[in-house]
């Protein structure tokens, strides 16, 4: 048998046993899927330093695979980022159970009374890169949500994720619930991730995350739907009337918080008006911190700064770097989104109502924001306890993807012996 046989084998036997376990799940009383995920909590924290200690297995892969800085602070756990991965558990098991949500209910002249309910979809497919964390986060969300997941890992998160993985397996097992309802593909092979997107007969759904190239490649051979975004090419636009404490704080946080998630700020866009009265303050600020800023015109008098190149302006760097551009008011901007952007994020900071109703009316991206830093682009901080990822499209989810986003509907209905005339 060759390599990709025993492949094939390996994921038609894991997608068989998801799809048991998601008919299992799909009836799971909310009480059982709170118990795994609280027991899951308890394990990741009581397994901390053996998740560290497989994590620095991990780095040392990541370093050897010469992966940028942003991208090992990306794959970088620490007690810290692990005690957030415990809160994150604990803040979906005690969020609201979605499935079987009366979403409405109507009676029908004919006496049939109607109701549209919340059900899982199935089995999802999770393929992401790097960030460890996202193994518990779709783990539990999946489960929080009705749903069996198998989860892809990258290669270079492999030994964190099985670490975390057993966590949540530990979880599952000790509420009774069945433990191919979260699996982890065992093997670094990328054509378990082909055979992932081919399997229509057993996942419903796929979710990538990670950069550019896998988001692509999913997209261009996955034959079961997905839920993705390409990019996340953030935008901030600080208007003429931005008060310039704000404006400060949050083009810094927005660029060097973390610069290599997908909702950290790609380009900076500054009101002429705002750069007549203040200079190039926000410039200067990145400049101190580190970032390399690519600019044009004007801008480009600030000492340090570098010449923008043509694909700088609709580029997602996922590093300490920036493009910067002078605009003539909110129109422009909005202009220059609507060419470069990706739909992701997209910020303004003014002090003008009209201005900023302006901005969240004329452009369509999934998430807009106003006073804040475009770093808050994250299903935590949207009350989601964690998200599987951020959906640019405009089909069945959009913006932070949580576990109501994970569900479906189907229709109960209900007649007293009611004929159709």
């Amino acid at each position: 048998m060759t390599q990709q046989e025993n492949i094939s084998d390996l994921m038609r036997d894991i997608g068989s046993r998801a799809r048991a376990a998601a008919a299992e799940l799909a009836f799971a009383s909310a009480e059982r899927k709170h118990a795994a995920l609280i027991g899951a909590a308890e394990a990741v924290w009581a397994a901390r330093q053996q998740i560290l200690d497989a994590n620095a297995e991990d780095l040392v892969y990541g370093e050897e695979k010469s992966l940028s800085p942003a991208m090992i602070d990306r794959l970088t756990l620490d007690e810290g980022r692990i005690r957030a991965m415990v809160d994150g558990l604990r803040a979906i098991a005690e969020q609201r159970d979605p499935v079987g949500e009366v979403m409405a209910e109507w009676t029908q002249p004919s006496g049939l009374h109607i109701r549209r309910v919340r059900t899982p979809l199935g089995v999802i497919g999770v393929i992401y890169e790097s960030r460890p964390n996202v193994t518990a986060d779709a783990g539990a969300l999946c489960l929080k949500s009705g749903n069996a997941v198998i989860l892809r890992g990258g290669s270079e998160s492999h030994n964190s994720s099985q670490a975390i993985h057993a966590c949540l397996v530990q979880g599952l097992r000790q509420a009774g619930l069945p433990v191919d309802a979260i699996q982890l593909v065992p093997t670094r092979d990328r054509a378990a991730v082909s055979a992932m997107l081919t399997a229509v007969e057993h996942i419903d759904v796929i979710v990538p995350r990670g950069g550019k190239g896998l988001v692509g490649l999913v997209q261009r051979e996955a034959r079961v739907p997905v839920f993705a975004h390409l990019e996340g090419i953030c935008h901030l636009y600080v208007g003429a009337d931005a008060d310039l404490d704000q404006a400060r704080r949050i083009a810094l946080n927005a660029k060097t918080r973390r610069p290599g998630i997908c909702g950290a700020t790609e380009c900076l866009l500054i009101d002429w008006r705002f750069y007549t009265r203040h200079g190039a303050v926000l410039i200067e600020d990145l400049l101190k911190a580190g970032v390399e800023v690519r600019t044009t015109g004007e801008l480009l008098k600030t000492a340090g700064t570098r010449p923008a190149q043509p694909d700088d302006f609709g580029r997602e760097f996922l590093d300490m770097i920036i493009a910067a551009k002078l605009v003539d008011g909110v129109d422009e901007a909005i202009a220059h989104i609507r060419r470069y952007g990706s739909n992701h994020t997209d910020a303004i900071v003014t002090e003008d109502d009209a201005t900023a109703e302006r901005f969240f009316e004329r452009l369509d991206s999934a998430i807009l924001m106003r006073n804040a830093s475009t770093q808050f682009a994250d299903g935590a901080e949207f009350g989601m306890g964690a998200e599987i990822g951020i959906a640019t499209g405009k089909m069945h989810a959009r913006g932070p993807v949580g576990a109501e986003q994970l569900t479906s509907f189907k229709y109960l209905v209900v007649g007293q012996g009611t004929i159709r005339p």
